[in-house]
């Protein structure tokens, strides 16, 4: 099995015997529990209509479990179902335990992996209905979570899937073996352009953005930010300026890791919301953490103003935990970006 990250998990209860079922596993993930209001529930969110809550809680979580009839299930959050790419995982329950199904997001939302966990802590039966878990098959878009990489091309992940149902060896480009299948007998390993068939399924990870046509595009988070802005900067000067620096090398937006600043800017809206746009929590450090860095082209002017030679580069470095400098400070008038890359554990 497959472990994957920690998540937000809510619990919906119906009946008495699934409130003391939603309380064992609340304890167990752990999770919100949520209660009918006919049950008068102290330890947990009362509700009046499950379809209306779902208005409120569908996205807020990452995971959902229903002890409560498939049908009911079903009904509530098929408003609220966008694509396999973002909808959170869903898993259904009786009211004794029995079974644990995966409703929804199975892979990519780690339902499969909760319904799993619910069945474990109920002593239970998980049901999984994926074509590759039911043929015991790998599943290169679970895989790919677990492993932290992004997924640039979403759409061929069932195109890499049913090859590997169908038995067919899948051409594979990880010359760091980000997904740990370098001695798989079903792949084949991929040097670069020269010995790739765009004819035939693949998957080729990569921090830039150089997959070949018609392959799964897998990215590793390797990329930290280091910013330096003026002061009201705003979220388009950032984004811009980081958009048009990632076009230039050829980088992935989704192989960003971290966006990192010094300690001055921690309430500076426009960069907390272009960390926010990248999917990453801002990382902020001290003028001691900084001035310690050995900053390529440190700054005269940076010194004059936060009191360190470097902010941007030495923010970039110090977020990649010993990596490199991959592109040392670009500038605008308002902002300045350099950019590491963590090295490999």
């Amino acid at each position: 099995m497959i472990a994957m990250p920690a998540k937000k998990i809510a619990i919906y209860t119906l009946t008495s015997q699934g409130l003391t079922m939603g309380r064992r596993l609340a304890a167990r993930l752990p999770g919100t529990l949520y209660a009918s209001k006919n049950l008068e529930a102290e330890d947990a969110i009362s509700f009046e209509s499950l379809k209306t809550l779902m208005s409120a809680t569908f996205n807020a979580f990452d995971g959902h479990i229903f002890v409560a009839a498939a049908g009911i299930v079903v009904r509530c959050i098929a408003p609220h179902l966008q694509s396999k790419e973002t909808d959170p995982a869903v898993v259904c329950m009786d009211q004794t335990g029995l079974f644990a199904i995966s409703l929804l997001s199975g892979h990519l939302g780690g339902a499969n992996e909760l319904a799993d966990r619910c069945a474990r802590i109920m002593g239970g039966q998980s049901v999984i209905t994926t074509a590759t878990d039911a043929a015991g098959v790998l599943s290169i878009d679970s895989l790919a979570m677990a492993k932290g990489l992004a997924i640039g091309t979403i759409g061929k992940v069932k195109e890499v899937n049913m090859a590997l149902l169908e038995d067919r060896v899948v051409q594979l480009y990880d010359p760091e073996d980000w997904l740990g299948l370098a001695w798989n007998a079903s792949f084949e390993g991929k040097v670069g352009y020269g010995d790739w068939n765009d004819a035939k399924p693949g998957i080729w990870v990569s921090w830039h953005n150089d997959a070949p046509e018609g392959s799964l595009a897998l990215h590793p988070r390797v990329l930290h930010l280091g910013i330096g802005c003026r002061r009201d900067i705003t979220t388009y000067e950032i984004l811009d300026h980081v958009y048009m620096v990632f076009k230039k090398y050829g980088f992935s937006m989704e192989s960003i890791a971290s966006v990192g600043s010094v300690e001055a800017k921690r309430n500076e809206a426009g960069l907390l919301e272009a960390a926010e746009e990248f999917g990453v929590e801002p990382v902020f450090y001290s003028t001691a953490q900084l001035a310690a860095v050995d900053a390529p082209t440190p700054s005269d002017r940076v010194q004059a103003h936060m009191g360190v030679p470097s902010v941007a580069e030495a923010s970039a470095l110090l977020a990649s935990h010993g990596g490199e400098l991959v592109v040392t400070k670009e500038k605008t008038n308002t902002v300045t970006l350099a950019v590491a890359r963590s090295n490999r554990a």
